[in-house]
């Protein structure tokens, strides 16, 4: 099957939806709502519980000063902006794509988990600032996409061929079905407008359960105070419950759409919506 080509025709045919158009804000119409309904806008929040009095912070064995803390605020606010844009793109993929978009809710990052990685990495590398860690973050905004094994390839192909399309520029691909460990496909992706990265995972019901079944692990093993033995131990058990998943057929060929694009100008590039669009296939 050539999945490229298949990628093609869907974009072609999308091209049509009333939802193609919501996602590149184009505007809106009845059947783009019904099709991919309108992005809540996420909820407020509370202070982080590892904030210190004079404005610095610390969870886990891990601290931030008041600057840092305060350069990590601004990021988690541009990232919030930024993701009211990346979600309707992301939705409509899914849509086009016949996706199950997984844990929606949980698109941004907590304050708290960007500070414990941003603390990480100052420690981790001695004279790094905090910009400098924030540069390297792809998942302040996070997405997962999921498909039945028999559609995964396909499925893949075309999300990733749409958001390419739709100009984010893919700037990492790691595919490790064929690897130890950890199973899937983690793409990062920088907004066109917003220059915001952001993290598409592309996993199968069995790829995604083995991992929410390992994130205990993954957590402890990432801790300061713990031992190389028990990282080896933790990391051999996760292992382990990779190794049982299977690959979905063609997963291993599976590689990142061209990296920059024509001037993805939907109104130029796309035909114009039918007169009386009809739901998305």
């Amino acid at each position: 099957m050539n999945h490229r080509r298949t990628a093609s025709r869907l974009v072609s045919r999308a091209a049509t939806a009333a939802a193609l158009a919501t996602a590149l804000g184009l505007g809106a119409t009845a059947a783009a709502t019904a099709a991919v309904p309108a992005v809540p806008p996420p909820a407020a929040t509370a202070p982080a519980a590892g904030s210190d009095h004079d404005g610095g912070w610390h969870q886990d064995g891990l601290a931030l000063s008041a600057a840092d803390n305060k350069t990590v605020d601004a990021f988690v606010a541009r990232a919030r902006r930024a993701e009211r844009a990346i979600s309707p793109q992301v939705r409509t993929a899914a849509v086009i794509s016949h996706a199950a978009l997984i844990g929606f809710d949980q698109r941004l990052k907590s304050p708290d988990s960007l500070k414990r990685k941003v603390a990480t990495k100052l420690r981790e590398n001695p004279g790094q600032t905090a910009d400098q860690a924030l540069g390297t973050v792809n998942d302040a905004v996070r997405f997962t996409l999921q498909w039945p094994a028999g559609k995964y390839s396909q499925g893949v192909t075309t999300a990733s061929g749409l958001l390419a399309v739709w100009g984010n520029d893919s700037t990492r691909w790691s595919n490790t079905w064929t690897r130890p460990g950890y199973k899937g496909i983690n793409a990062a992706w920088r907004a066109p407008r917003s220059g915001q990265l952001f993290e598409v995972q592309f996993h199968t019901p069995e790829s995604k359960r083995a991992q929410l079944e390992t994130h205990k692990l993954y957590e402890e093993q990432r801790l300061p105070g713990t031992s190389p033995e028990r990282v080896r131990e933790l990391q051999a058990q996760q292992d382990a419950i990779f190794a049982a998943v299977p690959v979905p057929p063609g997963a291993e060929q599976l590689t990142a759409p061209a990296r920059r694009l024509p001037a993805p100008d939907p109104a130029r590039r796309l035909p114009a919506p039918a007169s009386a669009p009809g739901s998305v296939s």
